[in-house]
């Protein structure tokens, strides 16, 4: 049995995005950051944490997140880095005893339930303790870290977040596919939507 702790990096500031904030802008029937607890919480994850940070009140005040497990980081000005450090951090800190830590995006909307629970049978099947998505010319998240990555993955705190840690690591992918554009633009959200009809 593999108990696998999903975080959500969702503390940006939306700083490109014409001043929107990203995390509450409509997806279908919910919000961009509802959208990806749901489709993360439906796989075979054990627990979802969605980590906030920039326009924290605007975000709880127009999204449901009262059955999840929010996470504040105040230093989320430094970047993806900090957030994964202030996720794995907490997750230490719990009497879970978590296996792995599946790190997703809030700005991916494209990604269903079933490639989260695709990354999560390539780990369980692997000898490998990391798997990522494989973008063609680079490899990054979404992507699970077995524990042995904890401590390592508790000290970033730059923008680039985890990627050094894939980048230098021989290790499992899934292909993406088209489905991991994210959204960092208002012009990103338009087209997304365009697709998404």
């Amino acid at each position: 049995m593999c108990k696998v702790a999903a975080i959500i990096l969702a503390a940006g500031a939306s700083s490109r995005m014409e001043d929107h904030i990203k995390q509450v802008l409509p997806w279908g029937s919910a919000t961009l950051l509802e959208h990806a607890i749901t489709e993360v919480s439906n796989s075979k994850v054990s627990k979802t944490y969605v980590i906030l940070g920039a326009n924290f009140d605007a975000i709880c005040s127009k999204v449901a997140l009262a059955n999840y497990h929010i996470v504040y980081n105040k230093d989320w000005a430094k970047g993806l880095g900090s957030s994964i450090a202030k996720g794995v951090s907490y997750i230490m800190e719990t009497e879970e005893n978590y296996d792995a830590v599946l790190i997703a995006l809030a700005d991916q909307p494209l990604l269903s339930t079933t490639y989260f629970d695709d990354l999560l049978l390539l780990f369980k099947s692997s000898k490998n303790e990391l798997v990522s998505t494989n973008y063609g010319t680079k490899k990054g998240v979404p992507a699970i870290f077995g524990k042995r990555y904890f401590s390592l993955l508790a000290t970033l705190d730059k923008d680039n977040g985890a990627s050094e840690i894939i980048k230098n690591t021989v290790h499992s992918s899934i292909n993406g596919q088209n489905n991991t554009m994210d959204i960092d633009t208002w012009d990103d959200y338009k087209a997304l939507l365009k697709i998404k009809k």
